[in-house]
């Protein structure tokens, strides 16, 4: 198996984390690499066992022996939460965490104080929220690009003289309360002492390349401002790979969601369906639902310039709800792509989604519903969250089929 990349084709919560766990306990991966994102990450893994855990910046391979984690430098990297993850993992079994887990010295650091500062700044905009995870990535990511010499990266931990200046002036220019700033310079340092820093990705091995959030709230093509401060689609990967090819997974759910505010043009209250791994919350607020909606997930294949195979989970959940229909058109403005950067046009664009209306029609069959609305081969279902609940298609035999945009 060469390298595969796996990305979310919805608002995030399309099952990564338990697709990136198939692959890894099915075929030969030497490292998970998180290429985006940071601790907001909720990728949840169910082993046949029982176990469960919920992969922030771990890579969701990690109940397989041997498989790697590496942090990459498009990470916001959070020692702090880490150190609590890996605490969870070592309780289930997973006792080699930290040997198995490289991590870029040009990783932006998050702490405390980004974390407070993202809460104080989402708490101000009272009714217009944006829907924030308040775990501070975004405020992490707006910090580096106004302080760019000043950011507090991963490679800061091996010198506390350097951290300690970069902590003293992050917490001043923030103007927020927090821990003392020796006792992050204590934490961050037992944190260096403990994983290893690297330069740069090393490929020693195939690897699975596991996304964060989704496509339709990335930083340039999602609906802004209710977006992400990262690049959700396939190009920090690839930037990565620097040129290796890899096979392009997408992955779907049945249904469509989203975590709070924004659009969700085919949200529909009365579905009973709940999902017990994403639950309401004071930060990101709702999680909501609504139909399978083709026409935005085939906007998010067109920015993300095409996928080899798709990915498909809760079947069962389609199964089990025989109300869930499939959204294959708009009354009202239909998303298009616009050029990269204008974040107006977006801002425009995600107030007139929020006057449209889905058309919908019945689903017999979900599998060649989505490959004909897509366009794009389903080459995995999924009908439950363990590994043994997936199957290949017809169509991974066959091979993959890229989709043109």
């Amino acid at each position: 198996m060469g390298h595969v990349i796996v990305v979310d084709l919805g608002y995030g919560d399309c099952g990564k984390g338990t697709v990136v766990d198939h692959l890894c306990a099915t075929r030969d991966v030497h490292t998970v690499v998180r290429f985006n994102g940071g601790a907001q990450a909720a990728h949840t893994v169910v082993l046949g066992d029982g176990r469960k855990h919920t992969f922030a910046q771990f890579g969701s391979g990690t109940f397989r022996p041997g498989v790697r984690t590496h942090l990459s430098r498009f990470m916001v990297v959070d020692p702090l939460s880490l150190a609590a993850e890996a605490d969870h993992l070592i309780g289930l079994g997973v006792h080699d965490v930290w040997r198995r887990l490289t991590v870029d010295r040009a990783a932006l650091l998050s702490t405390p104080y980004h974390r407070a500062a993202n809460r104080a700044a989402e708490l101000a905009r009272g009714a217009d929220r944006h829907g924030s995870c308040g775990m501070g990535v975004g405020a992490t990511m707006e910090y580096a690009l106004s302080h760019v010499d000043d950011a507090p990266r991963v490679g800061d931990c091996l010198s506390p003289t350097v951290l300690r200046a970069k902590l003293t002036r992050l917490r001043a220019t923030l103007d927020v309360d927090g821990p003392p700033v020796d006792a992050c310079v204590e934490a961050y340092a037992a944190f260096a002492a403990t994983v290893s820093i690297v330069d740069g990705l090393r490929i020693e091995g195939p690897c699975v390349f596991e996304g964060a959030q989704g496509v339709l709230l990335d930083e340039w093509h999602g609906f802004h401002p209710y977006t992400t401060w990262s690049t959700t689609t396939f190009a920090n990967a690839e930037t990565l790979l620097a040129g290796e090819p890899a096979y392009r997974l997408g992955v779907l759910r049945t249904f469509t969601t989203r975590h709070g505010a924004g659009p969700l043009v085919t949200e529909d209250p009365s579905l009973p369906i709940s999902d017990p791994n994403n639950p309401a919350n004071p930060w990101q607020g709702a999680f909501r639902v609504g139909h399978f909606d083709a026409v935005a997930h085939r906007y998010a294949l067109d920015v993300c310039g095409g996928v080899d195979g798709l990915a498909l989970t809760h079947l069962d959940t389609a199964a089990d709800n025989p109300r869930l229909r499939m959204c294959v058109g708009y009354d009202g403005v239909t998303p298009t792509r616009g050029v990269t950067g204008d974040l107006d046009r977006q801002e425009r664009l995600a107030k007139s989604l929020l006057g449209s209306r889905p058309r919908l029609t019945d689903v017999d069959n979900w599998t060649a519903a989505v490959q004909e609305q897509l366009s794009t081969a389903v080459v995995l279902e999924s009908w439950g969250p363990r590994s043994e609940d997936k199957k290949s298609t017809d169509s991974a035999a066959a091979g993959p089929v890229r989709l043109t945009c």
